[in-house]
C-alpha cells in the first residue's frame, strides 16, 4: 500500500475526535490548515453549533509577517471573539496536525488571547 498523507491525517483526525468533544462548559476549537491560510471555530458538539470563527484571509487578522506570525494573530483574534461569546475553556482539536509549526503558534495566540486550553 502506498503512503498517502491524507489518509493517515484523516485517521489520526478520527481518533482524536473519539476522544475529544466539546459541551457548553467547554466548547472544541477545531482548526483548518491550508498552504496559504489558517482557519479556526469555536464548536459546542452538545448542539451542533459554531460559536465563534476566525479565517486568515479576513482583514481584522494580521496579514504582516510570516505564516507562524499570522497563525498567531488569528488565535488571538479567534480567543477575542470566543470571550465574546462567553467561552473562557476549550478544548483544542489539532484535527490531525502535529502540534508543531502554526498550529502551535495558533494555540499559544489563544493562550495569549486569555482561553485556558
Amino acid at each position: 500500500m502506498a503512503f498517502n498523507k491524507a489518509l493517515r491525517r484523516q485517521k489520526i483526525r478520527y481518533k482524536i475526535r473519539n476522544k475529544i468533544a466539546g459541551s457548553a462548559e467547554r466548547p472544541r476549537i477545531s482548526v483548518f490548515r491550508s498552504n496559504k491560510y489558517i482557519y479556526g471555530q469555536v464548536i459546542d458538539d452538545d448542539k451542533g453549533v459554531t460559536l465563534a470563527k476566525v479565517s486568515s484571509k479576513e482583514e481584522t487578522v494580521s496579514s504582516e509577517g510570516s505564516k507562524k506570525e499570522i497563525a498567531k494573530a488569528a488565535g488571538m483574534q479567534l480567543a477575542e471573539r470566543a470571550k465574546a461569546a462567553g467561552v473562557s475553556e476549550v478544548v483544542f482539536d489539532r484535527s490531525g496536525y502535529l502540534y508543531h509549526g502554526r498550529i502551535q503558534a495558533f494555540a499559544e495566540g489563544l493562550r495569549e488571547g486569555g482561553l485556558n486550553l
